[in-house]
């Protein structure tokens, strides 16, 4: 058994907040909505010790607007990827020794959030 902390790679628009079309989500009034459950699921992870890195489709010159509406709603993390794209994302990873899997993925309704999911 791996005792090593798990890293969670999490999107954020539709999956931590409600998805705003990208002109609305860069303008640095915009509000950040949390989804259902988003913060009770991050304390979760944090209680068990794993590494939480956010990653977005917005323009890493939007960079400062993201991190001032996340911390405006409680959201924490350890590592914030910009950039990213919103076309499909594949999480490539090498199998243990043992024969277990290293990578997992799982696609959550956008606007549902996280609160249902079990890692």
């Amino acid at each position: 058994m791996d005792l090593r902390p798990k890293t969670v790679i999490c999107d954020i628009d539709g999956t931590l907040i409600f998805h705003n079309s990208p002109d609305k989500a860069a303008r640095p009034d915009t509000q950040a909505v949390l989804l259902e459950g988003t913060i009770d699921k991050l304390l979760e992870w944090d209680r068990k010790g794993y590494n939480i890195i956010l990653l977005t489709g917005r323009k890493e010159s939007l960079r400062t607007v993201t991190e001032q509406q996340l911390a405006r709603v409680g959201i924490f993390y350890d590592q914030l990827i910009m950039g990213v794209g919103g076309g499909p994302r594949y999480l490539v990873n090498d199998t243990k020794p043992n024969g277990a899997h290293s990578a997992f993925a799982y696609n959550v309704l956008r606007n549902k959030g996280i609160k249902d999911l079990d890692l």
